[in-house]
């Protein structure tokens, strides 16, 4: 594999959005990834449209790219004429089929496992999620007992003020007879 064609993790993960509760990446990023104008990425979609249904890529409408790009401090967009299209993780699997270039497909290789790493973070984060609410659980039962246990001394307590001991009242019974030898 060439050298040149490698890609950082960072520059990839950069141009993934979350957009209608997908993981996408826009025609224009994935365009200058595999090193090919965003006008040439469209109209080899275009060309194959049906290898590409709602699920895989859709155009943004205008409330959603003007959220995206308030998102940028700087806008790097320039002057845009359509509105972009989003590519989910099957859409880009897809794309490299259309485009058949070397360097398109090494790229399309580091993006589907950039995918595969964001999904495993998801799952470990999930997961991490999941043991924390046991060991929430697990405390909040504990207080539970807790409670319990101060509330039953609080009863003993009670019951202690306002009743004689258990030493006063062995106290006050009439001496017992000692049984065994007697020591005359």
């Amino acid at each position: 594999m060439n050298s040149e064609l490698i890609l950082s993790e960072e520059t990839i993960s950069n141009t993934i959005y979350y957009i209608r509760n997908q993981k996408v990446m826009l025609d224009r990023d994935l365009a200058k990834l595999y090193g090919v104008e965003n006008k040439r990425l469209n109209e080899q979609v275009k060309r194959n449209i049906t290898r590409f249904p709602e699920d895989f890529m859709f155009q943004l409408d205008k409330n959603e790219f003007q959220n995206l790009k308030s998102q940028f401090a700087t806008s790097s967009w320039g002057g845009t004429r359509k509105l972009p299209f989003a590519f989910t993780e099957h859409g880009i699997l897809m794309l490299s089929s259309v485009l058949n270039s070397e360097k398109a497909i090494q790229t399309n290789i580091q993006i589907m496992r950039i995918f595969t790493k964001v999904r495993q973070m998801l799952l470990d984060t999930t997961e991490m999620k999941l043991d924390i609410v046991q060991i929430q659980k697990k405390l909040e039962n504990q207080g539970k007992n807790i409670e319990l246990v101060f509330s039953y001394l609080d009863e003993l307590t009670e019951k202690k003020d306002g009743e004689p001991s258990l030493q006063d009242e062995l106290a006050k019974q009439k001496p017992r007879t000692k049984i065994g030898y007697k020591n005359n």
